[in-house]
């Protein structure tokens, strides 16, 4: 019996090894498929959308926030491509490019103006359409380990219990995302989004505990931390749109209109 599972554990191994899935839905994360202007394909059944754009965005990622430091930890580079990808899915936003894209928008200009381009490229001023909103990202991520749960499993069903109940894992992320409108400064909207997800490596131990091959396959049963974390923005992405569709501009406090005094009055 346990030749007949190493066996088949290996032939299962080198199938994983020679063959190259395009498309696997196994690595696919919340955000999905592709966008041509108003056009989209495979986009996240749950992703929601609008009927028209409510006007163009820019993303805005703050490298110098703590948590960008430890993003890369989770294979995710940035959060930029995911909330582009997402907002032009939605047809809720237009994007334009205020990231390290514009630097080539700037050098083409460059090379115009000093005549390297050929006649009528059309590179003159006035073309590059403003933004009307940003949007910035703001993530927070927790890797808890749920060890009432393991010790609880344990006590029911004893040593093979306890041996699940040991690599039991959740793990949790929770995102914020601000709308700030670029010709007021004001905020016009903010939402949170949280996913979790639960690692269940010690149904592999199993194996190992029999064969001695179950630590090789335990990490093929977890759930990649990134995934989490773009599953948690895609929730707050979503809460955001359903925020910015019931949009209601709050009341000027000042005399003259927001900005000009607040209701709060100093003695």
């Amino acid at each position: 019996m346990k030749i007949q599972v190493l066996l088949t554990a290996a032939l299962l191994l080198i199938a994983g090894c020679s063959q190259m899935n395009m498309g696997s839905q196994s690595a696919k994360s919340t955000a999905t498929g592709s966008a041509g202007g108003a056009y989209t394909e495979n986009v996240n059944s749950q992703l929601e959308r609008c009927a028209e754009p409510i006007g163009t965005l820019a993303v805005n990622e703050d490298h110098t926030a703590s948590w960008y430091s430890w993003l890369g930890r989770y294979g995710i580079q940035s959060t930029v491509p995911v909330l582009r990808l997402l907002s032009q899915q939605s047809n809720c936003f237009v994007v334009v490019e205020r990231g390290a894209g514009l630097r080539s928008l700037q050098r083409e200009r460059q090379l115009d103006r000093s005549g390297e381009l050929r006649k009528h490229s059309n590179f003159g001023k006035g073309q590059l359409v403003a933004a009307d909103y940003t949007v910035t990202p703001t993530l927070l991520f927790h890797d808890n380990d749920t060890g009432r749960i393991g010790g609880a499993i344990g006590g029911l069903f004893g040593s093979v219990g306890s041996l699940i109940g040991s690599s039991l894992q959740t793990k949790d992320a929770q995102s914020m995302l601000t709308l700030v409108d670029n010709r007021s400064g004001v905020q016009v909207s903010v939402a949170e989004g949280s996913a979790s997800s639960m690692d269940i490596g010690g149904l592999m131990g199993l194996f190992e505990t029999g064969t001695g091959i179950g630590g090789g396959l335990s990490a093929y049963k977890k759930t990649p931390e990134g995934k989490v974390i773009l599953a948690s923005m895609t929730d707050a992405f979503n809460n955001l749109v359903r925020a910015t569709k019931n949009y209601k501009p709050q009341k000027a406090t000042g005399p003259h209109g927001m900005g000009t005094g607040g209701k709060l009055k100093v003695n």
